[in-house]
């Protein structure tokens, strides 16, 4: 059985959190889902995060990469700009992609692999507004529905969930 963890926070962009949550089940993916202080958040449009209520949330502070697989970073604006400040969030981004660990973000979740160190010469997507963001970390940045460089992959935006997790699904069949 393979392992995903997703990590977010308060502000989160639902589609982005919810589609990959779901999908992954339904691949059978045991998932995990992180939120800083180990507590349950609201999505931007307001959904519960996680919407199964039963699911455990753990903290950050016990992560232990070796029990996954995958990465899930889902985006958001105002989520990401409160995480990139937590460093132990990036560190564990950073021990995952040390790892080569599949590591799969989307839309603003692009902005916590920048502030991670992990995007130097790789093809990252990422939403129009942080291009520069991307290229001035020395990422290439890419402008389409997903793309995958060595452990990572990235989509810029929520309309193409579906090309980011069939080829984030790709990778384990």
């Amino acid at each position: 059985m393979n392992n995903a963890l997703i990590i977010s926070g308060n502000l989160v962009q639902d589609h982005e959190f919810i589609y990959p949550y779901y999908r992954l089940l339904e691949e059978n993916f045991h998932v995990d889902v992180c939120l800083l202080g180990g507590k349950s958040v609201e999505g931007i449009l307001g959904t519960r995060i996680p919407p199964n209520k039963d699911q455990p949330i753990i903290d950050v502070k016990d992560i232990n990469t070796e029990k996954y697989t995958l990465l899930i970073i889902p985006g958001g604006a105002k989520a990401m700009e409160y995480l990139r400040q937590e460093s132990l969030i990036l560190e564990k981004i950073k021990e995952f992609n040390d790892k080569d660990i599949i590591i799969g973000s989307i839309c603003h979740g692009a902005q916590l692999l920048i502030s991670a160190k992990v995007v130097n010469g790789k093809k990252i997507s990422g939403y129009y507004s942080i291009k520069d963001d991307i290229i001035n970390a020395g990422g290439v940045y890419y402008d389409g529905p997903a793309v995958e460089d060595s452990n990572i992959i990235t989509s810029p935006h929520y309309k193409y969930l579906g090309n980011w997790m069939q080829l984030i699904l790709s990778r384990f069949k």
